[in-house]
């Protein structure tokens, strides 16, 4: 019975990573679809950790790419809640930000995703604005040690590592299984925004 789950659970998951959703299942910020849900955690956190002229919406957008903005979601690798956060992340994100009361309570668990947004946008400087967001939100989906892979073999290739199109276009080679999922993810997220 075990094999028989994890074999599901395997075809199940190859399904999802290697068909994308399209953007005409999220709605776009202009969308009547784009609903007011959570609206005042999006732009409490985001002025808080990236300062008042941020397009809080942004983050927004990657809830709903990462959850639909569900509070009682959960990934096969136990991320919970609207943004997808793995409790031993939040634990360390607590650690430092102590009145982020759980991980299932919505407005912690936005405060916990975008506070870890911040830590990774720092990480990318020197770059226009653009391709630091879609760092961040690659970051965010597939670790940094990946995109930092995925940079370094772009400039052994010969490319600048700076762009999103150099980290893209060497992507499938760097992290096979994470590839599509999260150049996926990225696209999701600036559809929604219509960038």
């Amino acid at each position: 019975m075990k094999i028989i789950f994890v074999a599901f659970s395997c075809v199940l998951l190859f399904l999802l990573v290697s068909s994308p959703l399209g953007a005409e299942e999220f709605p776009s910020v202009d969308s009547p679809r784009w609903t007011r849900k959570y609206d005042q955690h999006f732009r409490k956190y985001t002025k808080r950790f990236f300062g008042a002229g941020f397009d809080w919406r942004w983050f927004k957008a990657q809830a709903i790419a990462e959850s639909g903005l569900r509070e009682d979601a959960k990934s096969w690798v136990n991320a919970k809640g609207i943004m997808q956060i793995m409790p031993r992340t939040f634990a360390e994100i607590q650690g430092k930000n102590p009145e982020f009361k759980k991980i299932t309570k919505p407005r912690w668990n936005i405060a916990a995703g975008i506070y870890y947004d911040r830590q990774q946008y720092q990480r990318f400087k020197r770059i226009s604005f653009a391709d630091r967001l879609k760092f961040t939100f690659a970051s965010y989906n597939a670790g940094y040690g990946t995109i930092r892979r995925a940079r370094r073999v772009s400039v052994a290739e010969g490319l600048e590592g700076d762009s999103w199109d150099d980290v893209e276009s060497v992507a499938p080679r760097v992290a096979r299984w994470r590839y599509r999922e999260t150049i996926g993810y990225v696209k999701k997220i600036e559809d929604m925004m219509d960038e």
